[in-house]
């Protein structure tokens, strides 16, 4: 019988005996390979479930192969190497819904190629495939930011998120980036993605680093920084008061973190600023793009990973997850 983690109230998870059910005839069962762990997965356990009190199975960041294919299913066979698109599917995989991507073997309800399941090329492992998910998330983000070539940006938070946007920032030609993190190990591995600069913000006075690598403008009444566009990766409650206050006029800002808390900031300093800010959840359009840019780009994505488990050690890779000098954290499956 395979196994699936499930929430059981606040901080509560377990891994348990879990009875597929049937393939319906659109639907297809993924034999998992790689999945992985996100801070949704570790935020959904904080908070006992979604919604909170709800007993909710998790996990959505999933590769594997096709062990069964319902008859009504179109382009896709047994045998075909895939990753899984949950914000595609209707079950809500891994965020609420009946299924989470956290088992051996994945039920994927009315199953499309091209959109809910995409093909894996063939020489792409399948931890880096896994990372897709994560990946278009980063990518949305970036693309929230209207960020072009001759930018100057600044990233808040380097866990796997905010690695990937710095990944697709350089990518695209933004050279002028600065990494922020609290931890040395993210802040190296940003680096080695090649970032202009990163550090510890604690460690310093913020606003001058920023005026010395970026520059000041005018910005109504007083200097701003030279910053284009400032995006949100840590979600720490002082991120955007900080910088609404040091913001150039028309510059930009993306949160992509989640706040579980109200924010307060101040709007007159915005006001004169005319800067604009915006959000970015999930990835309406990019995952094709992603598993498109794969090839050329797999080495580095597979340098964001720090840490490999089995899935059986999943408990273990979840407390992983949640440390301070951990990227992206990879479940194996047999």
């Amino acid at each position: 019988m395979a196994q699936v983690v499930k929430i059981h109230g606040e901080g509560g998870v377990r891994l348990e005996a879990y009875e597929r059910p049937a393939t319906g005839p659109r639907d297809i069962v993924v034999k998992l390979k790689v999945a992985g762990i996100c801070g949704s997965d570790l935020m959904y356990i904080r908070i006992g479930g979604i919604p909170p009190g709800h007993v909710t199975a998790i996990g959505h960041e999933a590769a594997g192969i096709v062990m069964e294919v319902g008859d009504e299913v179109e382009g896709i066979s047994v045998g075909m190497r895939v990753v899984v698109n949950p914000m595609e599917t209707p079950s809500n995989i891994g965020s609420g819904g009946p299924e989470g991507a956290f088992t051996q073997e994945l039920l994927v309800r009315d199953a499309k190629l091209g959109a809910s399941v995409l093909p894996i090329p063939d020489d792409i492992p399948y931890e880096v495939a896994a990372l897709c998910e994560p990946l278009a998330v980063a990518m949305h983000g970036v693309n929230r930011a209207n960020v072009k070539a001759g930018d100057k940006v600044v990233v808040f938070g380097c866990g796997p998120i905010g690695l990937g946007m710095l990944l697709w920032l350089v990518d695209r030609g933004v050279t002028d980036v600065v990494a922020l993190d609290l931890a040395e190990e993210r802040l190296e591995r940003a680096r080695a993605l090649g970032v202009r600069a990163a550090f510890d913000p604690t460690k310093v006075n913020l606003r001058e680093e920023l005026a010395k690598l970026h520059g000041e403008v005018p910005s109504y009444n007083r200097l701003g920084v030279g910053t284009d566009a400032f995006i949100d990766a840590a979600g720490k409650p002082n991120i955007l008061s900080d910088v609404v206050a040091m913001a150039k006029y028309h510059s930009r800002m993306v949160i992509t973190a989640a706040h579980m808390k109200p924010l307060q900031f101040p709007v007159g300093r915005m006001l004169t600023s005319e800067m604009t800010i915006t959000t970015a959840v999930g990835y309406p359009t990019e995952m094709p793009e992603v598993m498109a840019a794969m090839p050329r780009l797999k080495s580095k994505i597979a340098s964001l990973i720090s840490h490999r488990l089995a899935f059986q050690d999943i408990l273990d890779g979840l407390k992983i997850a949640g440390t301070p000098s951990s990227a992206k954290v990879v479940l194996e499956f047999d």
